[in-house]
């Protein structure tokens, strides 16, 4: 059974949390990479930023619908959730846009709990952690690669 230690990317390109967004955008393409480690500036793991989050930035603003009764208005969608896009959507440094339910794994966590893990979680990035410390990454093309050399 194939785990995240076989199929990792070991030599992890990490983001500072303080680095702009230009610098981001610059740094996913230098490495040609989707998404990496968001790290602070005692070099622990705080989030993943992918190119998704670069792509969020750029989209029209979501207006909550809301209905008008009597004098005052019901939102039918959470407001909160309007005023989190737009601070992602202003945001100048990774730290605003980045995502910091940080989703990780071990280096003993199978392929198939790979695979679970991103398409339940929506998530393109694993940080692979031992004991706390960032060993190795794992981006959806290491699964598709894994799955077309399995013969």
């Amino acid at each position: 059974m194939l785990r995240a230690k076989d199929i990792m990317s070991q030599e992890v390109i990490v983001i500072n949390e303080t680095d702009s967004i230009r610098e981001l955008a610059v740094t996913l393409l230098t490495h040609k990479i989707n998404g990496a480690p968001v790290v602070n500036s005692s070099n622990q793991v705080v989030g993943v930023v992918t190119e998704s989050d670069l792509i969020f930035q750029n989209k029209k603003v979501h207006i909550p619908t809301a209905v008008a009764i009597l004098d005052s208005f019901l939102f039918l969608e959470r407001p909160a959730k309007m005023e989190q896009e737009l601070k992602k959507i202003a945001g100048s440094q990774v730290r605003d846009i980045c995502s910091k339910e940080l989703v990780s794994v071990t280096p003993e966590t199978e392929l198939e709990e790979l695979a679970t893990l991103m398409a339940d979680k929506q998530v393109h990035t694993l940080p692979v952690m031992d004991q706390g410390e960032l060993v190795g990454v794992i981006g959806k093309s290491d699964i598709i690669r894994t799955i077309a050399q399995q013969e």
